[in-house]
């Protein structure tokens, strides 16, 4: 197959391009670099079947060759990108998603969508199945994300009932492993960068909140099991082994070996007391669960994150700053 991936350059985009250059498949990556890093791909340059091109998908887009798959990946995804980003993260879930469903439609290709948990906002169901519609602030803070990705599962699913698209959805739950950036503010890579700093770790409300923390490797094959689907979705992805965000500190603290304790700070607005899937759709229709545990999981990370080094990472969020402050120019000038 020839799959075009959106971006292609982010933390899960790079594991996807990966996977699918593993298994045979070539690459076309798509990414403006706002919130990805072309480090991330950089061993695939040389690659075979892969293809990296610079371009923002809210911009009209004609592909080069054919395409079997197209799959959406490209949005700011961290609560910290979103923030500083509202009217780029609502753009991709709404010009963004509609350009490559029309380069799916012109190419006849499989279209799969990763949309996110946080459809569901604070659930007051749980734990939330595909059936459930969500409890979403529209104009709260994390309003720019929710909206954005129900958009798109909507315009998604308006492609593939009116125009016959081949259109799939997968809910994206919390997901960590290595290429994480440090400073994104999701919990994981948080945790983590502060303990290997010695700082404490930062826990916002009393800590007892839950999440469900996917490997990036089991969520990479749930990806590859939707791409080769013919199924619409909506599909959880996620581990249904439920986690307080405390459980996850003192796992990252004995994992790091580090004894920095943890402060307390209030709880963002918005922030979901509860998230963990039911994935009983998953198994059934795509044969796919989660096998990676937590504690091995975060091995691999904490690992991941010691080999790039303090200087590594820094270096890293600065460039990643620049492009950024890029980016946001570039819009401006647009608008």
């Amino acid at each position: 197959m020839r799959v075009v991936v959106s971006g292609g350059c982010g933390f899960l985009g790079s594991h996807l391009c990966e996977a699918l250059l593993a298994r045979g498949d070539s690459v076309h990556c798509l990414d403006n670099c706002s919130s990805g890093r072309t480090a991330n791909i950089a061993r695939l340059l040389s690659v075979p079947g892969f293809r990296y091109q610079e371009w923002d998908v809210t911009e009209p887009f004609v592909l080069p060759g054919r395409a079997d798959a197209v799959v959406h990946l490209a949005s700011p995804a961290s609560p910290f990108d979103y923030h500083r980003l509202p009217l780029e993260t609502l753009a991709a879930g709404s010009r963004g998603t509609e350009n490559l469903l029309r380069t799916a439609a012109h190419h006849s290709a499989r279209f799969v969508l990763a949309s996110t948990s946080e459809v569901y906002g604070d659930p007051l169901a749980h734990p939330q199945d595909e059936d459930y519609w969500g409890n979403v602030n529209p104009i709260g803070p994390r309003s720019v994300y929710d909206e954005a990705k129900r958009f798109a599962e909507a315009l998604s699913m308006a492609y593939r009932r009116s125009r016959g698209v081949d259109t799939g959805i997968v809910r994206i739950f919390n997901t960590y492993g290595p290429r994480m950036r440090a400073h994104d503010g999701r919990v994981v890579s948080s945790f983590i960068r502060q303990a290997l700093a010695g700082e404490p770790l930062t826990i916002f409300g009393d800590g007892s909140q839950t999440r469900s923390f996917c490997y990036v490797d089991d969520l990479v094959r749930g990806l590859l099991a939707m791409i080769d689907s013919s199924a619409p979705g909506p599909f959880n992805l996620g581990n249904p082994h439920e986690r307080t965000v405390r459980e996850l500190a003192e796992l990252v603290l004995s994992t790091t070996g580090a004894s920095s304790g943890m402060r307390f700070l209030p709880l963002p607005v918005d922030d979901p007391v509860r998230r963990r899937p039911v994935i009983s759709r998953a198994r059934e229709e795509l044969g796919w669960h989660p096998a990676v545990p937590l504690e091995e999981g975060l091995r691999r990370t904490v690992s991941w994150f010691r080999s790039q080094g303090e200087d590594s990472a820094t270096e890293a969020g600065r460039a990643s700053a620049e492009r950024s402050a890029r980016w946001e120019e570039r819009s401006v000038l647009r608008s």
